[in-house]
């Protein structure tokens, strides 16, 4: 029999984001390898009271959440559904996943009842609070909330993370550095059409005929930087009138661009989307000439890397990407993407224009990113790295290794 392994999630499908991508991209791999994975989440899922929801086949434990929840609350929660789950399914193991909400919990209830805890920081819980304007940097509660990552990060048997930037960053807490693994953000090449044509029916639909589509698709937050590249797209237009910007999705600054597309005089070249069902994202990809990835500089994304830049190299689209440490450690300049100076609105467009100037090279930088993703970023690779950190951490709680395949 496989591996038995409890994964506690903050959140997961239908949910969509880039952490629900990652998490079933990691189930899905893992019980390809033979392992029996089991699921819960949070209260941060959202309101539910029932028990579980099965979702791509996959069964997910929810944590009963009859609203708002303080922070301890959500935790006592998240610990009592997760005792529940323990004794019935008897995992081998506790996989927590990000944030500290979730670490505390598994480690209670880890140490209780003699079970290997594996604890996967995909952000730090200080930084996502800054970004998320919850609290500022130097704070008291952000010194709080930073001792209690420090914490679950020290109890851990085994940590993992998505890259090394906050590889440097655990290990600037005093952990040694045998206890941390960079398990990277992968993609399924085989989910991406490599090079698709542009569905001509939705590109009429949103007016895009004859227009040169710059793009972003993803979660509106501050940090991406969108009111830059909405200002990069007004320095542009009077030397390449048929541009047209394509904002995929949505989020808590939607509302802000709107009013800036406006501000500058530009709303009717800037087309909004909304949020589409993922399985509709492909055909909006395809109508974009050049993705942008304006990332401010700000702690977060010099420590964290996202996902979008290898959904980008595996569909063979070109993009722009500000030169943040999370974008640095995915994109090699000029091989398989291009990179301009972080907070820069000018470096943006700069770039943009570059970029439109060297078609005849877009054949040649596609072919080299496809073959990046495909040669070095997979999920198979990625997720074989979980078998040495598993057994490791069995082997701290002095456990026998059971088969890990």
């Amino acid at each position: 029999m496989g591996l038995r392994v409890l994964h506690v999630l903050d959140h997961s499908a239908p949910l969509h984001s880039g952490y629900t991508f990652r998490t079933l991209n990691i189930l899905q791999e893992q019980r390809r390898l033979g392992w029996q994975t089991i699921h819960l989440t949070s209260p941060k899922q959202g309101a539910t009271d029932a028990p579980s929801e099965v979702v791509d086949g996959l069964t997910f434990y929810r944590t009963p959440n009859d609203g708002q929840l303080g922070l301890l609350a959500q935790m006592k929660r998240t610990a009592a559904r997760l005792r529940e789950i323990v004794d019935e399914q008897g995992p081998d193991l506790i996989h927590a996943h990000s944030p500290v909400l979730n670490a505390l919990p598994s480690l209670w209830v880890g140490r209780r009842r003699r079970i290997p805890v594996v604890y996967e920081m995909r952000a730090s819980w200080e930084d996502a609070a800054v970004d998320h304007g919850t609290t500022r940097e130097g704070s008291m509660r952000y010194r709080v909330s930073r001792a209690l990552e420090s914490f679950a990060l020290s109890q851990a048997d085994q940590i993992t993370t998505i890259c090394e930037g906050l590889r440097g960053d655990i290990a600037s807490r005093g952990i040694a550095a045998d206890r941390i693994t960079v398990i990277p953000n992968a993609v399924d090449v085989a989910a991406f059409h490599f090079n698709a044509e542009p569905d001509v029916a939705l590109r009429k639909q949103l007016g895009l005929d004859g227009a040169t589509v710059l793009g972003f698709a993803g979660s509106f937050y501050g940090y991406e930087g969108l009111n830059l590249l909405l200002e990069a797209t007004r320095q542009m237009l009077p030397r390449h009138p048929t541009l047209r910007l394509l904002l995929l999705g949505g989020g808590p600054r939607e509302e802000d661009l709107k009013r800036q597309a406006a501000d500058l005089g530009i709303a009717e070249r800037v087309v909004f989307v909304g949020r589409v069902p993922h399985k509709d994202v492909q055909r909006y990809y395809d109508l974009i000439d050049i993705l942008a990835y304006p990332r401010l500089p700000i702690r977060l994304t010099e420590l964290v890397t996202p996902l979008k830049p290898l959904e980008a190299m595996a569909q063979g689209r070109m993009f722009v990407a500000s030169d943040v440490g999370g974008h640095r450690e995915l994109v090699r300049h000029g091989e398989t993407g291009f990179l301009f100076k972080a907070g820069d609105s000018g470096a943006l467009a700069r770039g943009i224009e570059s970029l439109l100037a060297q078609r005849d090279q877009w054949p040649r930088i596609r072919a080299q990113a496809r073959r990046f993703v495909e040669v070095e970023r997979t999920w198979a690779a990625s997720v074989a790295r979980y078998d040495e950190v598993y057994r490791r951490a069995i082997a701290a709680r002095g456990r026998v290794a059971v088969a890990l395949g």
